[in-house]
């Protein structure tokens, strides 16, 4: 039954949450969504978009992250995504449209196109700063990047990853899923920052 499962919330940001239920999704993939339109075809997507005040998803296997607007308060929207997540993986309908995923650029194609947007936009504005983005890998649609000079352990290293290293390889590279930041930010040796927080 809906009511035996259970999902837990982490904040992401003020304005991202993170939802992990305790059983698979009927994903298949992961897909980052950003508006309505894309979202036709894949029914968790669209349940999503369906909740007023809801401005993206990233659809994976095994969670959902939404992201709001602002001025919405999660209590509300929360419950409301727990019963689309719900109805989502009893109805054993996709989360993710097959066809979406189907039709994901190769991996070769999105990590030269993931680079160019390293090399063009990111690295030059984080050296700025002293630190390093570098791409380690791409898994399907998935990206793996590392932080490093100071970016490795400086505190500001999320905020940086969220609001501008995933927002730039988002819009230049839509079918992007997941990023992952597989810097160890416990290791880093800058002196003017406390490690982030994990």
């Amino acid at each position: 039954m809906t009511e035996q499962i259970k999902i837990a919330g982490e904040p992401v940001s003020n304005v991202a949450c993170r939802f992990i239920p305790d059983r698979p999704l009927n994903a298949g993939g992961s897909f980052y969504f950003d508006s309505p339109d894309k979202a036709k075809g894949s029914p968790l997507a669209e349940e999503l978009f369906a909740i007023p005040g809801i401005r993206a998803a990233l659809i994976t296997p095994s969670e959902v992250t939404v992201t709001k607007n602002a001025r919405d308060e999660w209590p509300v929207i929360g419950k409301q995504i727990g019963a689309a997540i719900r109805k989502n993986i009893t109805s054993g309908e996709p989360a993710i449209a097959p066809a979406v995923l189907a039709n994901l650029p190769a991996e070769t194609e999105l990590r030269d196109r993931v680079q160019r947007v390293l090399d063009a936009e990111i690295t030059p504005a984080v050296a700025a700063h002293g630190g390093s983005v570098s791409l380690m890998d791409v898994k399907g649609n998935t990206v793996f990047i590392r932080m490093g000079g100071g970016c490795q352990g400086c505190g500001s290293a999320t905020a940086t990853l969220r609001t501008g290293v995933e927002t730039q390889i988002r819009f230049a590279v839509p079918e992007v899923g997941e990023i992952f930041d597989t810097t160890d930010h416990a290791a880093g040796r800058n002196p003017y920052f406390a490690a982030a927080a994990h």
